[in-house]
């Protein structure tokens, strides 16, 4: 699923590729992808004749701004959108196309088809289903240390699944937070309120520093994910902890070793990041 860095990036190209574009009329393909409105005629119809502003992003969710109307949409899994001249061959995955009157057309491709589609009055998608409960954005000027603290501080939630939780900051999904938490030597098991201010500190720092070199490079391309004009990102090839299984830590040489934590697949390495003493050591 794409994170953070991977859907700022797509936001930053479909800018370059769709600001100032108008649709002429919109084809659903897969009605489900439309969340809202339910009637996706109404969908169709609404959109008609409105103009791209700008292409903004809230966590992993991506802001499509119009002249009039702001639709809210999610790539989940394996969600893309490209840009493409009419005629071009449709993939039989693309599920969504915004036909612009100059003969181009934006295609939302889904071969998993989780992806969603939420449209709004502009301001009304900042207090409703998905947004309304997201919270603090780790690159804004105002995610200071003071402001993490607050967030996360004396949570007796392991430290992992905390960062996870969307509603506490968002974008960051399984790889940065093992990216974070590696540089920050700070077991992915260990609680909020076990870690003293130094030690939120630095997983401050590194989660700022982690997220930026990722935006920088691209985002990470593990899987299938590309940028708005097809380009992969390169990020993954920087990887301190993420898919390394069996391989030795670039910081200390100790084996990397995967476990599961929250339920999610876990890279740390057992020197950089030790177990805690209030965690049973597996034999």
């Amino acid at each position: 699923m794409p994170e953070l860095p991977e859907v700022e990036t797509v936001r930053r190209t479909l800018n370059e590729l769709i600001t100032g574009k108008q649709i002429e009329h919109v084809t659903v393909r897969l009605p489900r992808i439309i969340q809202r409105p339910d009637d996706i005629q109404a969908f169709a119809h609404m959109l008609a004749g409105h103009s791209v502003v700008s292409v903004e992003r809230r966590g992993k969710f991506l802001r499509f701004v119009f002249d009039g109307l702001v639709m809210v949409t999610h790539l989940r899994m394996e969600g893309r959108y490209g840009l493409y001249k009419e005629g071009e061959p449709l993939d039989k995955h693309s599920h969504v196309i915004f036909h612009f009157t100059d003969g181009t057309e934006l295609r939302y491709t889904d071969v998993r088809q989780f992806g969603t589609m939420h449209l709004f009055d502009p301001g009304e998608d900042l207090l409703q289903k998905p947004l309304n409960k997201l919270g603090q954005e780790p690159l804004d000027d105002d995610f200071s240390l003071e402001r993490f603290k607050q967030i996360i501080a004396g949570k007796s939630t392991k430290i992992k699944p905390l960062l996870l939780n969307q509603e506490y900051v968002v974008g960051i999904g399984n790889i940065y937070v093992d990216e974070s938490l590696h540089r920050a030597g700070i077991h992915p098991e260990e609680t909020a309120k076990s870690l003293p201010e130094e030690r939120l500190a630095k997983l401050h720092h590194a989660i700022v520093a982690t997220l930026t070199e990722a935006v920088n490079a691209g985002g990470s391309s593990v899987k299938s994910y590309v940028n708005g004009q097809g380009e992969s990102g390169s990020y993954q090839d920087q990887h301190l902890i993420y898919g390394r299984k069996d391989q030795p830590c670039s910081t200390c040489g100790t084996i990397i070793e995967k476990s599961v934590v929250g339920g999610r697949g876990t890279h740390y390495c057992p020197s950089c990041q030790p177990v805690p003493v209030t965690l049973p050591v597996t034999p």
